[in-house]
Order: C-alpha cells, then sequence, then structure tokens
C-alpha cells in the first residue's frame, strides 16, 4: 500500500497547491472561520464522504469506515488565522486586510483534506474507522480543542490514538520530526496594571512613578526563572507589550505590561504563576504603588504518548526514510492539542516546510512566512500512511 499512497499524494499535488491557496488567500480568524468551513464540507462531499458532521459553528468531524470493523483513530488540522498583515508579494497572498495563514494552518488544512481522500480511496485495504477532525481556533485562548471535546469528537467510537501535524519552517521540506515525550510547553497570559501617581517629569519627588515600577517588576520577575525554578525545567516568562502613555515630560498615572509564561511542568506552572503574582504587587507596594494582575490560563504542556509516537516515527522512516525522519528539540511554543493528549494517547509531529534556495525560511508568526509547497505532498501522504499503520498492526508488509 505504501507505493499506492505515494502515487496518490503525487497525483494530487496539484490539488493540494490549489487548496493550500484558496485557504491562503481567504484567512479567517478564531472562532470566524465559516468562509473556511463552507468551503471544507463543500470538498469533502466532492470526495463522496458521506459522513460530515458540523461541530459547533464552524469544526468540522468527517468519518471515512474501512472494510470491516476495527479501531479508530482520529487525525486533526486547525482552521484558524492570525492578525498578521502580509507582506509577501506570492500571487496567493491574503486578500483579507490584516488576516494571515502565518501558522501554516492553510497546509494543515489542505494536507488532511487529501489525505482524507486517498485514504477514502483505498478503504477496501484497510479496517477500522478515521476520524476526521477541522478543528477551529487554536490560536486563540481558551481554543478550540477543548469546544470540539465538549461536543464529543472523542465519544461515539473513542479514538485510540489522535494524530497531529505541524508545519515547521526551521526543518528542510521533505524531512519530519517525531519527539515522544514531553515536547511543547504550557501557555498563559500574562495582564498587569502598574498605577501609581502621575506629573511632570522635572518635578519625580510629587510622583509615584508607574514607569519606575514597572520596569523594576519586569526585571525582578526574571529571578522567578533563574532562582526559584530548576534549571532542569525548561520555562520562559517574556514581556511583549509595555503601554505608558505618558511622554517626553510626562510620567504617566499608570503601566500597562503584557506578557506569558511557559513551561513543562503543571505543578510548577501554577506555583509559579503565585509567586509572580505575589512579587509583583509587593515591588509596587514598596515603591508606593499598586499592581492589578491578571493571569488568563492557556493549554497545558503537549506530552507525546511515547509508544505511540515511537511507531508513528518508524512509520515514517518506513515511508520517508531514516534520513528523512529526526528527533526535535523541546519547543516551547504552545498548541490546544494538548487537550486531545490529556485523554487520549496522542502524538503531535513537525512537517518540514524550508527551502532556503527559494527563500523560504520566515518564521512563524511573522508577515513573511511562506512554505514550499512541495513539503504538502509530503504532509498528505504520510498523514494517510500513519493512518493505515495505525489501523493495520503488520503495516510493515504493505
Amino acid at each position: 500500500m505504501i507505493n499506492e499512497i505515494k502515487v496518490a499524494a503525487a497525483r494530487e499535488l496539484e490539488t493540494l497547491i490549489k487548496v493550500r491557496r484558496h485557504l491562503h488567500r481567504h484567512p479567517e480568524l478564531s472562532f470566524k472561520e465559516f468562509e473556511t468551513s463552507r468551503f471544507l464540507i463543500a470538498q469533502l462531499k466532492a470526495m463522496e464522504i458521506d459522513k460530515i458532521k458540523q461541530i459547533d459553528r464552524t469544526g468540522i468531524l468527517a468519518t471515512v469506515e474501512g472494510t470491516s470493523s476495527g479501531k479508530t483513530i482520529l487525525l486533526r488540522a486547525d482552521m484558524d488565522a492570525l492578525p498578521i498583515s502580509e507582506q509577501n508579494q506570492t500571487g496567493y497572498e491574503s486578500i483579507n486586510p490584516g488576516v494571515m495563514h502565518a501558522c501554516g494552518h492553510d497546509a494543515h488544512m489542505a494536507c488532511l483534506l487529501v489525505a482524507t481522500k486517498i485514504l477514502n480511496q483505498l478503504k477496501d485495504q484497510w479496517a477500522g474507522t478515521i476520524k476526521v477532525l477541522f478543528q477551529p481556533a487554536e490560536e486563540r485562548i481558551p481554543g478550540g480543542a477543548q469546544l470540539m471535546i465538549k461536543n464529543g469528537v472523542l465519544e461515539h467510537a473513542k479514538p485510540s490514538s489522535v494524530i497531529g501535524q505541524h508545519v515547521i519552517p526551521s526543518l528542510p521540506a521533505g524531512k519530519v520530526g517525531f519527539r515522544p515525550g514531553e515536547f511543547m510547553a504550557s501557555m498563559d497570559e500574562i495582564y498587569l496594571i502598574v498605577k501609581g501617581k502621575g506629573g511632570h517629569a522635572a518635578m519625580p519627588e510629587t510622583t509615584i512613578d508607574p514607569v519606575l515600577i514597572a520596569s523594576h517588576i519586569i526585571v525582578a520577575s526574571q529571578q522567578l526563572i533563574s532562582r526559584n525554578n530548576s534549571p532542569k525545567t525548561p520555562s520562559v516568562l517574556s514581556f511583549g507589550k509595555i503601554t505608558g502613555l505618558g511622554a517626553t515630560n510626562i510620567i504617566p498615572d499608570e503601566v500597562k505590561i503584557e506578557g506569558t509564561f511557559r513551561t513543562l511542568d503543571e505543578t510548577w506552572r501554577f506555583k509559579a504563576l503565585t509567586q509572580f503574582t505575589k512579587m509583583v504587587k509587593s515591588i509596587a507596594e514598596s515603591m508606593g504603588g499598586t499592581c492589578e494582575v491578571e493571569i488568563l490560563n492557556g493549554y497545558p504542556h503537549l506530552h507525546n504518548e511515547k509508544t505511540l509516537t515511537e511507531r508513528l516515527k518508524a512509520q515514517a522512516a518506513v515511508y520517508l526514510g531514516k534520513n528523512n525522519v529526526v528527533t526535535p528539540d523541546i519547543w516551547m511554543a504552545a498548541e490546544d492539542f494538548a487537550y486531545y493528549a490529556q485523554l487520549v494517547p496522542s502524538s503531535f509531529y513537525l512537517l518540514g516546510v524550508q527551502n532556503k534556495e527559494r527563500g523560504i525560511d520566515s518564521g512563524l508568526h511573522t508577515p513573511t512566512f511562506d512554505l514550499d509547497e512541495k513539503a504538502l505532498e509530503t504532509g498528505a501522504g504520510l498523514m494517510a500512511w500513519l493512518a493505515v499503520g495505525e489501523l493495520n498492526a503488520a503495516f510493515n508488509t504493505f
């Protein structure tokens, strides 16, 4: 079957590119993927997939059944884009102002769509059930995964495993990465309002300077990582936005700070956030001000079930060759795929999309992100191969 899947994936490359470019030109933000959902449903119906269910407003769950009963697995792709203004001039750049598929979700959807087509065409050669999930809102807390789970995607023939893939521009097209065990970080958003007393910059003694207080908070809070956390536990505390609204000669009344905390240890995660809250409030009060703290708890850290991931990695080596399968490092980005992994043995792997010779190596979440579309053939074919391998224990004989 491996040759049949490879031939099918190569044959569908034109379709993969067409679908991906359509989705790339028409990106939609989290929980607003209405046109994306309609497009995907139309494509599934054209493939003669007859079991299609709308989940909530934009999610899609399709089902493909093999020749006889057996295991059930779930394949997942995310759908939403980011609030980024694209700078690429490719001919298929986003036509929606300020919205861009800068994280590759257009590629994820295209690969899963064509993998579904291949699996449906070959369904007389495998047993079991494959659930195909197009999930909304990965990019925005609380995320779409919890909503999908709440609506029963893991019920009514509970899957024995969940598989997902994500493009990565640091890995050349044609290569993939599987990491068993701890893989991606938790993510919590931090919002601070440091309040003081504004005034003339020439008379600081009449003020309580929230800019100075905020500066101390930003510097001192890094002690959470360097002195309270074990160096064996990856953690990142970063602040990306500071708003003062003063002027060269005006000390403002308040300063707003926004940031994120990430780690791979759930116990330390919540302990750190408690310590952080206590620390920043104490610093502000010691300097005569106050600090309001709001923390939005995001996704848990992502753990790839070891046995499943090792098995998928071995299958990928059969399909692509051992030289094209690597073990990536821990990735401190976050993914709501982690919610599936908390409930069902799951594995989330990386699909290389880099092509330096063509200048395709911009990072995720940047306005110049793009991908080598030849990687779509790898992504669709491999996902179909991994699905069949999970359903048929004797995949090495295909």
